[in-house]
C-alpha cells in the first residue's frame, strides 16, 4: 500500500496521481517536483498525525564506491567556468551540483533507509515517500524550507553558506546568502501584496548533523486569488539551488551539469488543497530510486555548492564532499544510525 511520511504525519492509500498542478483543487497531496519541473502529485486517502505507519523493513548497507556524474577534475573545471562567466558579467552566482549513484538491489526498500536517516540524521523536513503506484521512492532529510503556505501567508527559508562548524563560515558565505535572499524577495514579490515582502531572519546560524548552515527567512502575504500554479511559477526552482540571476544560472547549470538533477534540488513535501496549506522542502539531502538506461535499479543522491567569484575550486569540491559524507555514510553503513549527531 502506498504511504508517505512527513515527520509525524502519515498519509496512506493512493487515490489519484497527476502531473498537472491544475488538478490540485481538493484533497491532501504528497508532492515531488523535480529540478527540471516535472511534477508528480499523489492524492492520499487518509492522513493523520501520530498514525501507525507500515513496519520499517531492514536496510542492508550499500557496499563499495559510489559513481559521480562529475569527478573531481570535472567539478573543478566547472567551478572555473562559472568564475569565468561571473568575470564576463553573465551571472553572479551558480549552484554547481553532481549526482552520486550506487547500484540498488531489486528488493531494497527505501523505507528502511528512511528509518535509518531519521535516527542518524534527524532533519526538519524528513520525509519518506513509498508510492509505487506513482513511481516514487524518495527519502528526504532536507533542512531547508522552500515554501510554507498557510492561507495567504507564505514563508521561504533559503540556505546559503555551509561550514563544518558554526565558527568556520567565510565572508563569501554571508555574501552568497544575502544575494540569494534578494532573489527570493524578488520571486515572492511577483505574487505578494506590495509592501508585505519581508526578511524576517538574515544569516541565522543553524547546526545540523555534521555541519552548520547560514539560514535566512523571507515571507509575504499573497495577492487574492493566488493559486498553486501562480506560486510555483513565481518561485520555482528554488533560488538557493539555482543561482542569480536565476535565468542565467539555469542556462549555466544546463550547460555544465551532465545529468538531470531529478528530485534533488526540486521540491518534496505535501499540499493540502482543502485548507490552502503546504509544506514543501528544497529537495536537498535526498535519496531516490531510479532506473539506468539498461534497466538496472540504482540509488541516487545529489550534492553541490554555490559558486561565486570568490570561490576556491578545491574548497567547493570539499563542500560537496562534506554535504554528502554523513548521508551517504548512513546508506553505506559507515556511519552508525545511533541517533547521535
Amino acid at each position: 500500500m502506498g504511504e508517505a511520511r512527513f515527520g509525524s504525519l502519515v498519509a496512506q492509500g493512493v487515490q489519484d496521481v497527476t502531473d498537472d498542478v491544475a488538478d490540485l483543487t481538493a484533497g491532501f497531496w504528497a508532492v515531488v517536483l523535480t529540478f527540471e519541473g516535472r511534477l508528480t502529485a499523489v492524492r492520499m486517502a487518509r492522513v493523520g498525525r501520530g498514525a501507525t505507519p507500515d513496519p520499517d523493513p531492514p536496510w542492508h548497507p550499500l557496499e563499495g564506491p559510489w559513481r559521480s556524474s562529475l569527478d573531481r577534475a570535472g567539478y573543478l573545471a566547472g567551478v572555473e567556468e562559472v568564475r569565468r562567466r561571473i568575470a564576463d558579467g553573465t551571472v553572479y552566482q551558480v549552484n554547481l551540483c553532481r549526482v552520486l549513484e550506487h547500484d540498488l538491489p531489486e528488493d531494497a526498500d527505501l523505507r528502511g533507509l528512511g528509518a535509518r536517516l531519521a535516527r542518524g540524521n534527524p532533519a526538519p523536513h524528513e520525509a519518506v515517500l513509498h508510492l509505487p503506484e506513482a513511481g516514487l521512492e524518495v527519502v528526504c532529510a532536507s533542512p531547508e524550507t522552500f515554501l510554507h503556505r498557510a492561507g495567504d501567508r507564505v514563508v521561504s527559508g533559503p540556505i546559503k553558506g555551509t561550514a563544518a562548524d558554526p565558527v568556520s563560515f567565510l565572508r563569501k558565505d554571508h555574501a552568497e546568502n544575502v544575494m540569494i535572499v534578494d532573489l527570493v524577495r524578488n520571486d515572492l514579490a511577483r505574487v505578494g501584496v506590495p509592501g508585505t515582502v519581508a526578511v524576517d531572519a538574515l544569516c541565522r546560524v543553524e547546526e545540523h548533523p555534521g555541519l552548520a548552515h547560514l539560514v535566512s527567512e523571507v515571507s509575504a502575504r499573497l495577492r487574492p486569488g493566488t493559486g498553486w500554479r501562480d506560486l510555483l511559477a513565481a518561485t520555482f526552482p528554488p533560488g538557493s539551488v539555482s543561482g542569480a540571476p536565476k535565468h542565467s544560472a539555469l542556462v549555466t547549470i544546463a550547460e555544465l551539469e551532465p545529468v538531470p538533477r531529478g528530485p534533488y534540488c526540486g521540491a518534496v513535501g505535501w499540499l493540502d488543497a482543502d485548507r490552502g496549506t503546504a509544506r514543501l522542502a528544497v529537495g536537498i539531502r535526498t535519496f531516490w530510486a531510479a532506473r539506468r538506461d539498461d534497466g538496472g535499479r540504482v540509488l541516487r543522491f545529489g550534492t553541490g555548492a554555490g559558486i561565486t567569484w570568490g570561490s576556491d575550486p578545491a574548497a567547493e569540491w570539499e563542500e560537496t564532499e562534506l554535504k554528502a559524507a554523513r548521508l551517504v555514510g548512513l546508506a553505506a553503513g559507515r556511519v552508525p544510525a545511533s541517533g547521535t549527531v
